[in-house]
């Protein structure tokens, strides 16, 4: 049985929180999307499982940790393909994306501005590329234009979650990744999703 009650609590941004609510936008899951100030943030974290969020509140109980959250809805919802096997390459897809995400918060967080001068130089002349390709393979490696099967998983809206930042960063290569682009452009055309981001806050992060 389907939850009846689904709340997103995240911060007033896109970040952790929005793979979650891009999946709960695919499956045209009604959902409330709420969003916590640094002035609002302290008096419910002590509410929060381990003082955190993303949280993913159901019909009242919540749960944390982001790639939890956004695989439980992916399965729930029908975007989590149709084996373990699927399910394998989908979890290889999204591990990867944590990778990249680690690298980068590597730059977001030095305070240094010589570092992080470094950092950012490092970030779009290695890792970006580097991480980009590796997903430009498993694309074209499975002939569909989606990463696993022939239809949207967790992992497409994972990577164009990640493409979309890289955009809004102005670090994504203007070359060299067509097959990227087409998933991008997928996503993007998929009714559900075209109707979320329509509506959807523009937020910096």
């Amino acid at each position: 049985m389907a939850p009846k009650n689904i709340k997103i609590l995240y911060f007033d941004a896109r970040g952790r929180g929005e793979i979650s609510r891009l999946v709960l936008a695919a499956a045209g899951q009604k959902f409330e999307d709420v969003r916590f100030t640094r002035e609002t943030w302290p008096a419910e974290k002590p509410n929060t499982p381990f003082g955190q969020l993303p949280v993913l509140e159901i019909d009242g109980k919540r749960y944390a940790q982001s790639v939890a959250i956004s695989t439980y809805l992916a399965r729930e919802f029908g975007f989590y393909g149709k084996t373990n096997l699927d399910g394998l390459q989908i979890d290889q897809v999204i591990q990867l994306g944590v990778d990249f995400w680690n690298a980068a918060t590597k730059y977001f967080m030095e305070s240094d501005a010589k570092k992080k001068e470094e950092l950012l130089k490092n970030l779009k002349d290695v890792e970006t590329s580097k991480y980009l390709t590796f997903f430009e393979k498993l694309l074209k490696d499975n002939k569909t234009g989606y990463f696993v099967g022939s239809g949207l998983t967790l992992a497409d809206l994972f990577v164009y979650d990640l493409i979309y930042f890289l955009k809004k960063q102005n670090m994504l290569p203007s070359q060299g990744f067509p097959s990227l682009q087409e998933l991008y452009n997928k996503v993007v055309s998929n009714n559900n999703i075209k109707a979320y981001l329509a509506q959807r806050k523009e937020t910096e992060n």
